[in-house]
């Protein structure tokens, strides 16, 4: 009995919330709450305004003695309540306490409003049940839902029904006619002041039950809401991890990824590494170490990302990063030679300004090639990641140590240089041409190219020390 109970429950509730709301959530779904109240203030305002004009435009049935006019007096009370709330609203002032009272204060001014057609049009009060401004009263119960909360609707549809209520026995009971107010006949209803029991019960019955559903879809919403921000906010965590490219593939995709799905593709790859950072880490604190990696990112994953490249990933002290992999473009090789450039401009900043500061400067040295690569996924169902592979990769990571043996701070393949002049790639310093250099780990001579060279090969003793990492 009691699984079944919760299985209706859950059916017409919906899905509980897995978490307790982290402070991120919550403060998601108040910016969302806080935007709903502006929106309900300006239709708030729309609807005094076109209630304005109406009444001005209307004949007027009262007395040419009457000094005293409840319509008008009514709609510009509630005129400068309505833009305190909009004020309130715009600053994020606006109380759980305010929103309730702003909604039996809506109610109000309408049941205020009805209730005065019978002494505009002097009349018995019987007059007004038969108004069809009750049907504003669905609107300002519709209104509520834009909070998704259900709580307010509940304020709102319960106000109604309490007001229509005592509006019907108002007119019950204070009618002036002497007549029977009460009929069977709905002819006889429709046709004069008499009041049929069963049609106000309907419309009380009709608020109520309008009101019940709207709150119902309201705490079925609200579940739906606070799971979609949640995964949101982690989604946008998530997406830290990944370039900005995979993070957009992973939203449009229409299923989610699989391990051992790639595609080929020709690219350029980047690889970056900090010389001498296995020596320096053994003297740096854990706070230090970690503050020495983020102002390296911090200063060269921007550039990257700047020229189009997308990180694949960070090992260690080191930068894999790819051009043309993740987002396809035609100036891949182009775009990595720039890259180059402002790369080993910040990277010399960088170091220059570590000196100064008296704090470790660790050399970097940087390396691309460009050819075609595998872009895909790979790992477990439960672990995934994107990654670039091939030779070109392999072939980048061993240029990136070939600069220790050179004592530059960047080294390209002969045919990735060629192929960035092609793609309209013109260096803005000097270029220099290694040709056929034997390489650790690759077969045969590759021929090189040194982008902004920062000067002589180093002493012995200096390249013994580019050597560590």
């Amino acid at each position: 009995m009691k699984r079944a109970t919760a299985k209706l429950a859950q059916l017409v509730f919906g899905e509980q919330t897995s978490t307790a709301l982290s402070e991120r959530v919550l403060r998601r779904i108040e910016q969302q709450q806080a935007t709903s109240e502006i929106i309900v203030g300006w239709i708030q305002t729309s609807a005094i305004i076109f209630f304005a004009v109406v009444y001005a435009i209307s004949p007027k049935a009262f007395p040419s003695g009457t000094r005293f006019e409840p319509v008008p007096w009514t709609l510009g009370i509630y005129a400068v309540f309505t833009a305190v709330r909009i004020v309130l609203a715009y600053r994020g002032r606006l109380s759980r306490r305010f929103v309730a009272i702003s909604t039996v204060v809506d109610i109000t001014v309408l049941m205020l409003t009805i209730w005065s057609f019978h002494l505009q049009y002097q009349a018995p009060p019987a007059l007004y049940l038969k108004a069809p401004t009750l049907m504003y009263v669905f609107i300002l119960i519709a209104l509520r839902t834009l909070r998704f909360e259900p709580l307010y609707v509940l304020i709102a549809g319960g106000c109604s029904a309490a007001g229509w209520l005592a509006l019907f026995l108002y007119a019950a009971l204070v009618s002036d006619v002497e007549a029977p107010v009460f009929t069977r006949s709905y002819v006889e209803y429709v046709t004069s002041y008499k009041i049929l029991r069963g049609a106000e019960i309907d419309k009380i019955l009709s608020i109520l039950m309008v009101t019940a559903i709207l709150a119902l879809t309201l705490v079925r919403a609200r579940k739906l809401l606070v799971n979609c921000v949640a995964e949101e906010v982690v989604a946008a965590d998530l997406a830290r991890f990944f370039a900005p490219e995979v993070a957009k593939q992973l939203r449009d995709a229409q299923i989610g990824p699989l391990a051992g799905q790639g595609v080929r593709c020709d690219a350029a790859i980047l690889s970056i590494d900090l010389h001498g950072f296995t020596r320096i880490s053994h003297n740096l604190t854990p706070t230090e170490l970690i503050a020495l990696l983020s102002e390296y990112h911090a200063r060269l994953v921007p550039v990257i990302e700047r020229h189009h490249g997308s990180i694949d990933k960070y090992v260690g002290d080191g930068i894999l990063a790819s051009f043309g992999a993740v987002a396809p473009n035609a100036s891949y090789a182009a775009d990595l030679c720039r890259a180059v450039e402002e790369l080993t401009a910040a990277a010399g900043a960088w170091e220059a300004e570590r000196q100064k500061r008296g704090l470790p400067a660790p050399p970097i040295g940087m390396a691309g090639a460009s050819g075609e690569v595998v872009f895909g996924t790979i790992g477990y169902e439960t672990r995934l990641e994107y990654t670039v592979i091939g030779e070109v990769v392999n072939l980048a990571a061993k240029l990136e140590k070939h600069t220790r043996r050179e004592g530059v701070p960047a080294l390209l393949t002969r045919s990735t240089y060629a192929l960035a002049l092609a793609q309209g790639f013109r260096p803005q310093a000097a270029v220099e041409e290694l040709p056929a250099r034997s390489m650790e780990g690759v077969a045969d001579p590759v021929d090189l190219v040194v982008l902004t060279a920062r000067g002589p090969n180093p002493a012995p003793g200096a390249s013994a020390e580019r050597s560590e990492g």
